[in-house]
């Protein structure tokens, strides 16, 4: 019986791989559409990758030929959201642009436009790599957040955007430690100012200031004499800075007061 029963599944399953070459390779538009819509429900319901590859085939030859025709719309979407379900993030969200475009009226137009911002979130590399895809997905996530202020997705697209924006950020954040860390302390200087100046809410911002800080204050204590006395006041207005924003107990206050101590020692010496 066992047997049986794994040889007709064997039989069923050649069958219907017999049945979905034939329509693929010889069959009408109308056929093609009607098992690709099927395969692609079918796959949804089961999470099933390799019915999605098979959907998608399907999709591919003919989403041509029913632009500009009443089932275009959805064929469209359903040929996006496959790419989606498969985790192509790039063409889906490339083929949700274009969903977007040519059906702008569309009642799945909000859904499209958000999976497409998505699929570019997903294309967001390693913080320390080129940013032009996180650009770009953060400009996709506002433009769904624009359009839809009280949309369905509203609530992660916003999720989405600020962990990017984080992303930014950190890399920004890293270049200016790192000509800290590289004792190249004037071009740290400009860098952390303009990191405050441009990311007044990031999370990076007490760190930045202190470093700031330290930045002026290892430049002036490594400076030639006729430089140190102006160097060292300009550390103290970056220290002043630092004090006006985080009070005791926050995380670098204790190593800038040491610092401050001895700078404020060597400017009563002049």
């Amino acid at each position: 019986m066992k047997k049986f029963l794994l040889l007709s599944g064997i039989f069923l399953m050649l069958v219907s791989c017999s049945e979905y070459q034939k329509v693929l390779k010889e069959a009408e538009p109308g056929e093609k559409y009607a098992l690709a819509e099927k395969l692609y429900t079918e796959a949804k319901a089961e999470d099933s990758k390799s019915k999605f590859r098979k959907a998608l085939r399907l999709f591919e030859q003919i989403v041509p030929q029913y632009r500009g025709k009443p089932q275009g719309e959805k064929v469209t979407f359903l040929f996006a959201d496959t790419y989606y379900e498969l985790g192509q993030d790039y063409l889906a969200g490339y083929q949700f642009e274009r969903f977007v475009q040519a059906y702008p009226n569309s009642e799945r137009v909000e859904e499209a436009q958000f999976k497409s911002a998505r699929s570019y979130y997903f294309l967001s590399p390693r913080y320390d790599l080129d940013q032009t895809d996180t650009y770009k997905a953060i400009a996709e996530l506002q433009k769904y957040i624009d359009a839809y202020p009280e949309g369905e997705y509203l609530k992660e697209a916003n999720e989405l955007a600020k962990d990017l924006r984080i992303k930014v950020e950190k890399k920004a954040y890293e270049i200016a430690k790192n000509y800290h860390h590289t004792q190249n302390y004037k071009s740290a200087i400009i860098a952390f100012t303009n990191f405050i100046n441009e990311y007044p809410g990031t999370p990076f911002r007490e760190a930045a200031a202190y470093y700031r800080f330290d930045s002026a204050y290892q430049l002036a204590i490594n400076s030639y004499q006729y430089l140190m006395e102006e160097r060292l006041k300009t550390a103290k207005e970056h220290y002043d800075s630092y004090i006006k924003s985080y009070p005791a107990g926050s995380e670098y206050y204790e190593p800038i007061q040491a610092s401050y101590r001895d700078l404020d020692s060597r400017l009563q010496n002049f």
